[in-house]
């Protein structure tokens, strides 16, 4: 059985029959009196990042199909025609570590550190906010702490998601069946070949459209985590809630704001990946292209330009490129992420438990061995 998570905060909530909720910067008082403390800021660190990491490496594979459905060069028939489609003919050409799993290895790199900091800088910001007691509201608590936490766990991801996203589109080394524009041999390769041809800057391309993604993302993913989990807790009538129940609730929130945030997401792959046309190709006169051209070889100048240029060229469909798998992956990841986290701290705090009683058990010992002397 799983309490409540100490990073929701549930204070405003009112009372509902025998639901009685209060709330203080040290602790959470649920449904009838049980209470949650605050776990150490280390503990929850640590639990996040193991939880993050761990449910992204069980999720690369889907999030590869996504990130090649994506970003796919324009044609009829395309390459890739739906989220099952993808993998039967990537595993086929390519395999599986190479192909599903390509670039596993600079997102693990990211993953670790960039959860770790989100977890720690969220749980942080959220509870000198509450412990204001200003009555601010939990939205507001939780977007804010949301914001602040993804901003500085952007420093780290964002450059392993150039990396990743990359990897992911071009496959193995020397892939005869993806034309990608790139061609590196492993994760140092690449980082070298990126800075070398395109210097420092390259390794935050899209880093405005990652953020303009994965803010709201984390904030409505625990947002919407919140009220499915009070919904639940009602339904129940308790505030202990069984994996089956935490799993479905991590994922719906998940599911959703995924859905939400998908033209987001097509547009910082695209910004991401897309090459720079060269001077000299631009300077050469050319007849005016022909609409598959044009829809080819596009280059997008910046967020609003790529979101509004793929409606008008491509509908509605354009900016939900990739849904499928992207829904598939940020359900699966948040239920399996918000579970894991709590075990490792349900984990970590039984651990602290026995370690205290050992050392409490030590000392009367010690007492009772004094006293007879």
């Amino acid at each position: 059985m799983i309490e409540l998570p100490n990073q929701y905060d549930t204070s405003r909530l009112q009372s509902t029959n025998n639901f009685s909720v209060t709330s203080t910067s040290e602790s959470v008082v649920l449904l009838e009196g049980h209470t949650t403390e605050f776990k150490p800021l280390k503990y929850v660190m640590l639990a996040g990042g193991l939880g993050g990491s761990t449910a992204d490496f069980l999720m690369h594979s889907i999030d590869t199909v996504k990130t090649r459905l994506q970003g796919q060069k324009l044609a009829k028939p395309p390459k890739y025609q739906n989220m099952l489609h993808a993998y039967i003919t990537i595993v086929k050409q390519e395999g599986i570590a190479h192909g599903l799993y390509g670039g596993i290895a600079p997102a693990m790199l990211g993953s670790i550190p960039a959860t770790t900091i989100y977890f720690g800088t969220y749980e942080f910001v959220k509870r000198k906010m509450i412990g204001l007691k200003i009555g601010i509201p939990d939205t507001v608590v939780h977007l804010t702490a949301g914001s602040i936490g993804d901003i500085m766990a952007s420093i780290v991801y964002v450059p392993s998601e150039v990396l990743k996203t990359r990897l992911q589109l071009q496959g193995r080394y020397n892939n005869p069946h993806v034309v990608s524009g790139y061609n590196y041999k492993n994760t140092w390769h690449a980082a070298q070949m990126i800075y070398k041809l395109e210097g420092f800057g390259a390794f935050y391309h899209g880093f405005k459209a990652t953020l303009l993604r994965d803010v709201p993302f984390s904030a409505l993913q625990f947002a919407f985590y919140e009220r499915f989990k009070l919904w639940a807790m009602l339904y129940k009538n308790s505030n202990n809630l069984s994996l089956e129940w935490e799993i479905t609730t991590g994922a719906f929130a998940g599911g959703l704001a995924g859905a939400l945030t998908t033209p987001l997401d097509v547009m910082k792959t695209l910004l991401q990946t897309q090459k720079r046309p060269t001077t000299k190709a631009a300077k050469q006169p050319s007849p005016a292209p022909s609409n598959a051209s044009k829809l080819t070889h596009h280059y997008y100048s910046g967020i609003w330009e790529g979101l509004l240029w793929n409606y008008k060229n491509q509908g509605i469909g354009g900016l939900f490129r990739g849904i499928g798998p992207r829904v598939a992956w940020t359900s699966m990841q948040s239920g399996l992420m918000f579970v894991i986290y709590e075990q490792v701290l349900e984990l970590l705090e039984n651990v602290e438990k026995k370690n205290i009683k050992i050392h409490q058990d030590n000392n009367k010992t010690f007492e009772t061995i004094r006293d007879i002397k």
